[in-house]
């Protein structure tokens, strides 16, 4: 049946191509998403969207496909094979669109496979956080002429700051008082930070810091490098939407730099590593540095910092909520989720100045 289903879907876009084969890559959490075999030798991506997360497929698909277009006319001096590796391309449905809408109102999207590459779940070494550093300044210079207004936000609020701590003021509301108690400390430490984690959203709100096309899922992961390490390809476009540099250079720093998982109890094991920050770092103001301000450039550490409290924040709020987020795999995970985003907070203060 699914096998059935997916060369429905394949045939609905303009390709070259007939189904060989299918398997399913497995590295996203909310989209479904196969490498299709086809027979011209081409290896392709078909996604299926989810549009119980996103409102908004049509919008969102828009969104990265013109941004796309865009990187790719940065490239228009290169063979269309090189252009292919270095930026995702989409594939235009029969109908003329970019998604094809099955029978159950599923929406689908055809990418180009780029073949002899990897990705990284951790960052193992300096030379791999260097290379993603250059890949995600690349990707915000090159979009930097691009118009962020014309993008839809995807997920709306999703770096908002007073848009999270309202969220977390309700969650204090209903909170059973054995969770209030087991948070106190946590509690008190978000209302001791409230006044500093508001900077950056004030400078937004101001105008003071400039709205960009932002990717929003920096991970290292999202990143696809050759098999010799160096950097192709940013990937995983599906949250390109308005933001400032600091949601993206944040979001990195706080994946890359933590030198536990995210839910480690030990936290002693928690610790900010400072040598993948200065790669990663050097790598991103390689590419990007020309195309910011003064104001972007002297937030840019207390944007890692922001984006490690607002997850930090996130945590907390849905343990005090009961649970209704983020799957959990017993009680304290949410807590102890939160838990590990303060200490990475408290080892970053303490290793480098961020004001």
């Amino acid at each position: 049946m699914k096998e059935q289903q997916l060369l429905e879907s394949f045939n609905k876009f303009n390709h070259n191509s007939e189904f060989l084969s299918y398997s399913e890559l497995a590295s996203g959490h909310i989209n479904d998403t196969y490498l299709v075999k086809g027979t011209d030798g081409t290896n392709y991506v078909l996604q299926r969207i989810n549009h119980g997360v996103f409102k908004d497929v049509p919008g969102l698909i828009s969104n990265k496909v013109n941004v796309s277009k865009h990187l790719q006319s940065k490239f228009s001096h290169l063979p269309k094979n090189e252009i292919f590796r270095k930026v995702l391309s989409f594939i235009e449905s029969t109908n003329g669109n970019f998604y094809y809408i099955d029978i159950e109102g599923n929406y689908w999207n055809l990418m180009v496979f780029i073949d002899n590459s990897i990705t990284f779940e951790t960052v193992s070494n300096k030379e791999v956080a260097y290379e993603g550093g250059k890949l995600i300044g690349d990707f915000l210079n090159l979009t930097s002429d691009f118009d962020a207004k014309k993008l839809i936000e995807v997920i709306p609020k999703f770096h908002d700051m007073s848009f999270r701590f309202s969220q977390f003021e309700d969650a204090l509301k209903v909170a059973s008082e054995e969770r209030l108690e087991q948070a106190k400390k946590y509690i008190d430490l978000v209302w001791s930070l409230k006044d500093e984690m508001h900077i950056i959203q004030r400078l937004k709100e101001s105008g003071e810091i400039k709205l960009r096309v932002t990717h929003n899922d920096t991970k290292i992961s999202n990143v696809l490098f050759d098999t010799n390490n160096k950097g192709l390809c940013v990937i995983d476009t599906d949250t390109v939407m308005p933001g400032v540099v600091h949601y993206d250079f944040g979001d990195a720093i706080r994946t890359i730099c933590n030198s536990a998982a995210e839910d480690e109890t030990d936290l002693n094991k928690v610790n900010f590593n400072l040598e993948y920050y200065n790669a990663y770092t050097k790598g991103f103001l390689e590419k990007v540095e020309s195309a910011l301000s003064p104001i972007e450039l002297k937030y840019l550490p207390l944007g890692a910092k922001t984006m490690i409290f607002i997850m930090a924040l996130r945590f907390l709020t849905d343990f005090l909520n009961g649970d209704t987020y983020y799957k959990t795999k017993y009680p304290e995970h949410n807590l102890d989720r939160a838990k590990n985003q303060f200490k990475l907070i408290e080892s970053m203060s303490e290793k480098m100045n961020v004001l």
